[in-house]
């Protein structure tokens, strides 16, 4: 046999494969991060999207009604339907709502605007859920009494919250309704740090950006927070 061929038929030694597997481990290790920021910046741009048209909707909404925000929510027939900014449930259907388009539905071709990609928590039966509107000033609490207010109430557009993404809890499940921090619902409508620390924001104006500044967490709460230490962020002043 020639020494050609026996180069030939010569193949890895064990410790030339474990040097490839460890080398191959490594490289995955660095990597696998990098991707994975990737995507969640992907899946954040796509989020900064959802809650412009869902500010641009508001913002058309309003103009249709006197200069109105759209509330936040309300119910009618003895408490049977629950119409919201975002959607309708009727309570009245079985164990599981009947869901229909929202207050803001007619302005938004899609119901999927709503649904935020990188949240997957308990919905309680809303058919979107990633989204939250500032019920506490704008859209108006009617259980508290509180009522929409008008745009020319909103002394600061660019520096008052409109939506912004929302959870509560730790595992954060989703809500609709967002809460200043004087609100007594406030640990329930809270805004969800969910993209790597950063969360969403739509203002009055019509803009929006991404707010890593969290306030008001707690470490059993540490993914949820205010957007300011006080109502600032919220109110229309």
């Amino acid at each position: 046999m020639s020494t050609r061929d026996a180069l030939g038929r010569r193949g890895f030694t064990l410790v030339e494969l474990l040097v490839v597997i460890a080398v191959v481990a490594i490289l995955a290790a660095i990597l696998m991060p990098v991707f994975a920021k990737a995507r969640e910046r992907a899946r954040q741009t796509q989020c900064l999207s959802n809650l412009k048209q869902i500010a641009a909707a508001w913002q058309m909404y309003a103009q249709d009604h006197d200069e109105t925000a759209c509330p936040a929510y309300y119910f009618t027939s003895g408490w049977r339907f629950e119409h919201a900014w975002d959607f309708t449930l009727d309570w009245g259907a079985g164990n599981t709502p009947k869901w229909y388009r929202g207050l803001l539905g007619p302005y938004i071709q899609s119901g999927a605007v709503h649904h935020c990609p990188s949240f997957s928590g308990e919905a309680w039966g809303r058919p979107f859920t990633g989204y939250a509107y500032n019920t506490t000033y704008i859209g108006g609490d009617v259980l508290a009494g509180g009522r929409p207010c008008s745009l020319a109430a909103i002394a600061d557009p660019a520096g008052t919250v409109l939506f912004a993404e929302g959870g509560w809890g730790d595992p954060v499940s989703g809500c609709n309704y967002l809460r200043a921090p004087s609100d007594y619902q406030f640990p329930w409508g809270t805004a969800h740090f969910r993209h790597t620390g950063v969360a969403n924001v739509a203002y009055a104006d019509g803009h929006v950006k991404g707010s890593a500044f969290k306030y008001r967490h707690t470490d059993a709460r540490p993914d949820v927070g205010a957007l300011s230490q006080d109502d600032s962020a919220y109110d229309l002043r």
